[in-house]
């Protein structure tokens, strides 16, 4: 900075002085301003705004001490250079203690006001720097707070909202820290764990001495670490809770210093899977049912073949024992072995068919051409309707696209609808099935129409439920329909039902078309 950057303000009670020093720091480039004594030189403080005060000890009203105590209380940065006719040493170790920045004696030497003038624009200009240095590092700490703050919580959060349980031990195995999730596991607050329990509190004596032996050891991750390691929590109830561990041993130079652990709780998973298996017994179960209905009627339906095919080939072979055959008869035997071919690939087919809806096969999913399950579903229950008196009507459109499903299940779905039609018209009646395509809706849209008793309103709602039934006691355990809506569901479709008491029932399948199946956006329907 020059000279030219400095203001300065001289107190003094004698105007010569006053005059002298202001022409002498003129001269020098100073901004000058004058004041007769301290309490002339604080007002002049409040509007000039002086860098550095040059005041008398001796003044009338305020004397020059007075004035460096107070403005250094309200001026703290202003630098203070005390002059005084009296070179009193306890005076200029009180200016000294009140912050002055030197302290000449009068007459006043031009040389030794320019050294202290120096001194002084150096103190404040070395002070101004401190305090920007100093602030730039308060911003720099308080951003550093802030963002070590935000971290901090956002780390808090993601523990905290972990659905996993999560647990920190120290090298005394002391619970140190747990997450929402772990104290949920464990069943005890967070209070009384911290600092309090010992994760071995938490397994059994076998199951922990396994842990700290696994922990150390290469089979599950490494030593000093677990990784989908299957186990036993015990619960503050003394519950096992099955859970899948992942741990770390945490080390400070080299040595052990705790343990983080993250437990999944398995017991949804178990149960989960509990449901799955009870579904896949229950389609099972469902399908043994139906193919005991089908039982009696398929053997009939073979029967009746069978006695044909063995009443033409005992006849031939009679023929063929009185001889060689005749000319004539060669047309009759050709008659005879194509009626013995229609008659065995009629039976082939309903084994066939039979045979692959009884097969306990795992779920697959592929392409389904719906109208071949239609057809073998027709073969299958044939039987039981001509038995029933039911007459059937199939209206399949032609050119039907294939779906995404389990064929298999989708057979089933149409089974339990058709028996339960069957059953709903025990003095006969008209079954009517159709397929189509609803492109609007992007659905191949299947109905099982029948002409029975109905439905009563007060059951609609119970239908789907499992172990539901209208039928009398001994014919049905209610899970036909529960079953096939488990199935249109999880083929990401709909079961519907609409009945008129006395006229009849509609159920209706709704399947999703395959993404190639589906109308463009805008086509007409």
């Amino acid at each position: 900075m020059t000279t030219d950057d400095w203001s300065v303000l001289i107190i003094d009670d004698e105007r010569d002085i006053r005059e002298v020093t202001a022409l002498t720091l003129m001269d020098a480039g100073y901004r000058v301003e004058t004041a007769v004594d301290g309490l002339d030189g604080l007002a002049c403080c409040e509007t000039f705004a002086p860098q550095i005060v040059i005041t008398d000890i001796r003044m009338p009203r305020m004397d020059g001490l007075q004035f460096l105590d107070v403005v250094k209380q309200r001026f703290p940065d202003t630098e203070v250079i005390v002059t005084t006719a009296f070179g009193e040493m306890e005076t200029a170790i009180r200016a000294l203690r009140l912050d002055a920045s030197d302290f000449i004696t009068k007459p006043i030497h031009s040389d030794a006001l320019m050294v202290a003038l120096s001194r002084a624009t150096h103190r404040f200009a070395t002070r101004q720097q401190l305090k920007d240095y100093t602030r730039r590092l308060e911003r720099g700490l308080d951003q550093t707070t802030h963002q070590l703050e935000e971290t901090v919580a956002y780390l808090q959060r993601l523990i905290e909202s972990s659905m996993d349980g999560i647990c920190g031990c120290d090298a005394d195995n002391r619970i140190i820290t747990v997450n929402q999730s772990m104290e949920t596991l464990f069943g005890v607050d967070r209070s009384q764990l911290i600092g309090r329990r010992s994760l071995a509190d938490f397994f059994s004596p076998e199951a922990y001495r396994r842990l700290e032996r696994d922990l150390v050891g290469p089979g599950h991750g490494g030593p000093g670490r677990l990784m989908l390691y299957d186990t036993r929590l015990k619960d503050q109830a003394g519950q096992a809770v099955p859970v899948q561990l992942a741990a770390t041993v945490l080390s400070d130079a080299d040595q052990p210093a705790g343990l983080v652990c993250f437990f999944r709780d398995l017991r949804r998973i178990h149960r989960l899977q509990q449901e799955m298996a009870d579904q896949a017994r229950f389609l099972h179960q469902d399908k043994m049912m139906s193919l005991g209905r089908l039982a009696a009627s398929v053997a009939h339906e073979i029967n009746n073949p069978l006695a044909g095919i063995l009443n033409y080939v005992r006849l031939m072979l009679r023929t063929l024992q009185k001889g060689p055959l005749p000319a004539g008869k060669q047309a009759q035997f050709v008659e005879y072995l194509s009626l013995v071919e229609t008659e065995t690939d009629r039976c082939a087919k309903i084994v066939s068919s039979l045979l692959t809806f009884s097969r306990k096969s795992p779920i697959t999913t592929g392409p389904v051409a719906m109208d071949e399950v239609l057809s073998r579903s027709i073969v299958l229950a044939g039987h039981r309707l001509e038995l029933a008196k039911i007459s059937l009507q199939a209206h399949v459109a032609d050119d039907l696209p294939p779906i995404e499903g389990d064929a298999n299940q989708l057979q089933q779905c149409l089974l339990n609808l058709i028996f339960n039609a069957i059953d709903a018209m025990p003095d006969g009646g008209t079954l009517t099935l159709s397929a189509g395509v609803d492109k609007p809706a992007g659905v191949l849209r299947l109905t099982v129409e029948d002409t029975g008793h109905g439905i009563p309103p007060e059951d609609m709602g119970h239908i789907f439920e499992p172990f539901f039934s209208t039928k009398p006691e001994g014919t049905g355990i209610g899970l036909g329909l529960a079953t096939t809506y488990g199935i249109i569901e999880r083929h990401r479709g709909t079961l519907s039902v609409e009945s008129t008491p006395g006229r009849g029932t509609v159920f209706t399948i709704r399947l999703p078309l395959s993404p190639a199946d589906d109308p463009p956006p805008g086509s007409p329907s």
